[in-house]
C-alpha cells in the first residue's frame, strides 16, 4: 500500500504521470470463472456498466457471481495517465480509480439491480478511501454509458442518500460521470479474477449495512 503524509487529492492533467501510448502488459483472453472473453467486441444485446468501489478484487467477484453478468474485468478509469500500471495508479499521480467493468445481459439483470449491488457493497460516503484503504484510487465512482444509465445512477444516488441520512450516515461522495472521454484501461493479468486465483486473498469489500430501496433505479 502506498502511504501519503497528506490528504489525498486528484492531480491535474498537467501534474499526472505521462503514461504511455500502448500498455506494457497483455490481458488474458478469457474469464477464469465465466469462461467468456474479457475484451470486446461483445455479443449483440449486451451492455456495459463501470463501477469504482474500493479495491477492485472484491468488487469484481461480487459482480461475476451475479446472474446475467456475461464477463467482468478490472482496470483503471477516470484519470489522466494513459495505460497506467498498478504502481502508478497507487501512487495517486494518475487520477484513476480502481474500477470493475461489468458486461451484462439486460434481459436477465437490469442496470437498476447492478446499481443496488453497487450501493450496498461498499461505503459511498468516504471520499478518497474505502475502509482502511486510503488513496484517490479507492474513490467511489459510476461511469455511465448512456443517458438512461446516467439518469438511473443519479436517481439512485438521491434515493440512497435519503436512507443513509435517516440512518445517521454522511453525504455520498460517489462521482457519476460519462464513461465517454474516461477510458477504461485493463489492469495487469494477475489482478483479473484475483479472488478466483487466490480464494483466501484480501477482499476489502464492506457496505454500510443500509439497504438500497428496491426499484429506486429504473433504466428508461
Amino acid at each position: 500500500m502506498f502511504l501519503s503524509r497528506r490528504t489525498p487529492e486528484l492531480p491535474t492533467p498537467e501534474q499526472a504521470l505521462p503514461g504511455r501510448p500502448e500498455p506494457e502488459f497483455s490481458v488474458p483472453s478469457r474469464h477464469t470463472v465465466l469462461g467468456n472473453p474479457l475484451l470486446g467486441p461483445y455479443p449483440e444485446g449486451l451492455e456495459i456498466a463501470d463501477f469504482g468501489m474500493g479495491c477492485f478484487w472484491g468488487a469484481e467477484r461480487i459482480f461475476w457471481q451475479t446472474d446475467g453478468v456475461w464477463t467482468t474485468l478490472v482496470g483503471y478509469q477516470g484519470g489522466s495517465t494513459p495505460n497506467p500500471s498498478y504502481e502508478e495508479a497507487c501512487s495517486g499521480l494518475t487520477g484513476h480509480t480502481e474500477a470493475v467493468r461489468v458486461v451484462y445481459d439486460p434481459k436477465i439483470v437490469s442496470y437498476a439491480e447492478l446499481l443496488k449491488i453497487f450501493w450496498e457493497s461498499h461505503n459511498p460516503t468516504q471520499g478518497f478511501r474505502q475502509g482502511n484503504d486510503v488513496g484517490t484510487q479507492y474513490r467511489s465512482a459510476i461511469y455511465t454509458h448512456s443517458p438512461a444509465q446516467a439518469a438511473a445512477a443519479e436517481s439512485s444516488r438521491e434515493s440512497y442518500q435519503q436512507v443513509l441520512t435517516d440512518s445517521g450516515h454522511s453525504m455520498i461522495t460517489t462521482e457519476i460521470l460519462p464513461a465517454e472521454g474516461r477510458a477504461f484501461y485493463p489492469a495487469e493479468a494477475y489482478h483479473q479474477q484475483y479472488l478466483d486465483k487466490n480464494p483466501g486473498g484480501y477482499c476489502g469489500i464492506g457496505g454500510t449495512g443500509v439497504s438500497c430501496p428496491i426499484g429506486i433505479a429504473r433504466t428508461a
